[in-house]
């Protein structure tokens, strides 16, 4: 067949034929386009305009609550979110909730660890957790179909761990690997610097498990934790793919008789600013200059304004991953990694919390270079809270053109983050948490729309007439000493 068809073509080329008029001229019946086939029914039209699909959340008489987002996919996510994390830990409990995040998934009283397992790959289940300074996060991703399973499963895991002695000391010894890993990651160790620099009180309680810690902590110190914070009044169950009352079936007899537990009120952190060193064997100087974001993401204007101000600002890397032209875009590539080969990397960062946050400027350099990268840093940030700044080749400032591009990229990068279901979950029991409802798409959309370059004058101005947070690594000869940073803003006017 293929032969014959060959043969046709070839005889075709040597002369001028429209091979589809051939086509139609040999057809014995020609049926118009429009003439419906026989015993095949179409579709109904899709309509211009489909409603979002409604977050709809029910509260237990304990506190729990349960919260579902219907989603036309094959399959389901789901997670449990508590408003726990390392900023509730103690002087005895530092490190548990690294720690708790390890041991997620393993043994409980119902289940062996091998148990939990294989009844996660029977259904090709996904599970993970993640602690975070202000959240506790389990979630797992299956097929639809298993939604009994899931809920049951995960429910299990979060509310009775055994804490088995050797499976806690097989983690600390994970941990205690990662923690040497971490020891090899200067931008890890600068970020991480930063929150026990910038804050007195919670915050600055560190993320990870102290090294001091590994010998103390067991499984009796998390046992007290979870008893402690894991309580109704600070508990979302959230999904998405899942129908509510569904869900309300299966997960309410779960969680129903969960202690309520006083709501405790979030421990106390004060920006206080600072300065960290750490001279180390690296070839690079790494840097940080950070400032407070006053009322955090409990503050939603500012909130707002700082997320399209980082993808404003953005940077990267002198050299791309992700390929040529990678971030060329943004105002730190632009007229700083363009302009200057010396530094190596050069990026915006922030770091939100319910109350308060960081933003600031993360650098890498030579150290011969790094007094000069500094000032660059610190530049840029002035730069950024000076008004009616101009747009200029070599030196970007805040332009409406930049802005609306920081808009539309803003907006990009959300819109195309909520096509995961599992983002969707995380996303509605973090603000359920947050805010106690789910706002939707649309309100935050328009919010990114309203930015002005005012509005980011304005904040950056706020932001860097904090007390300034310095902290580097490796090579730190070179540094410029901290008062001498925090001089150049105050002779700029930005603060007393």
């Amino acid at each position: 067949m293929y032969r014959a068809a060959l043969s046709r073509f070839r005889a075709l080329k040597g002369r001028s034929v429209n091979l589809a008029a051939v086509r139609y001229a040999t057809s014995s019946a020609v049926v118009p386009l429009d003439t419906p086939l026989e015993s095949v029914s179409l579709p109904p039209p899709l309509p211009d305009y489909v409603a979002p699909s409604e977050t709809k959340v029910k509260t237990l008489s304990n506190g729990v609550k349960i919260a579902s987002e219907q989603l036309p996919t094959p399959a389901a996510s789901i997670g449990l979110f508590i408003n726990c994390g390392s900023i509730y830990e103690t002087p005895i409990s530092s490190g548990a909730s690294h720690l708790l995040e390890r041991m997620a998934f393993k043994s409980t009283k119902n289940r062996s660890h091998l148990h939990i397992v294989r009844e996660v790959e029977a259904i090709g289940g996904n599970t993970s957790t993640s602690a975070s300074r202000e959240c506790m996060a389990y979630t797992f991703d299956a097929l639809k179909t298993y939604v009994p399973e899931m809920v049951e499963l995960l429910i299990d895991c979060v509310r009775n761990p055994t804490f088995l002695d050797w499976e806690v000391n097989e983690e600390l010894q994970k941990v205690k690997a990662e923690l040497e890993e971490v020891s090899k990651n200067p931008e890890r160790i600068i970020l991480e610097a930063v929150h026990s620099t910038g804050y007195s009180g919670a915050l600055a309680n560190p993320l990870l498990v102290p090294e001091s810690a590994l010998d103390r902590l067991d499984g009796s110190i998390l046992e007290e934790f979870i008893t402690e914070n894991y309580t109704g009044n600070r508990m979302v169950l959230a999904a998405s793919g899942v129908e509510h009352e569904e869900l309300l079936q299966i997960a309410e007899p779960l969680l129903s008789d969960l202690p309520a537990g006083p709501y405790p009120e979030e421990p106390k952190s004060v920006y206080v600013g600072g300065d960290f060193r750490r001279q180390a064997d690296s070839p690079s100087t790494h840097f940080a200059l950070a400032f407070e974001v006053p009322g955090g993401w409990n503050n939603e204007k500012d909130s707002v304004t700082l997320t399209v101000m980082q993808m404003l600002m953005g940077g990267g890397s002198s050299f791309s991953a992700g390929g040529p032209g990678k971030g060329m875009h943004s105002r730190l590539y632009l007229c700083v990694l363009n302009e200057y080969q010396q530094i190596h990397s050069f990026s915006a960062f922030n770091s939100i919390f319910n109350n308060t946050g960081l933003f600031g400027i993360y650098g890498s350099t030579s150290s011969d270079f790094v007094s000069k990268a500094v000032d660059i840093a610190a530049e840029e940030l002035i730069l950024l809270a000076r008004e009616g700044a101009v747009f200029e080749p070599i030196l970007v400032a805040v332009s409406h053109i930049m802005i609306k591009r920081a808009q539309q990229a803003t907006k990009s990068a959300v819109l195309m983050n909520l096509e995961s279901r599992t983002i969707v979950a995380e996303d509605i029991g973090r603000q359920i948490l947050t805010y106690g409802e789910r706002k939707s798409i649309q309100s935050f959309l328009k919010m990114v729309d309203e930015v002005t370059p005012h509005d980011i004058t304005d904040l950056a101005g706020k932001i860097i007439s904090s007390p300034l947070t310095m902290a580097s690594y490796g090579d730190v000869v070179n540094v410029p000493n901290y008062e001498s940073v925090s001089s150049k803003f105050r002779a700029k006017g930005v603060y007393p």
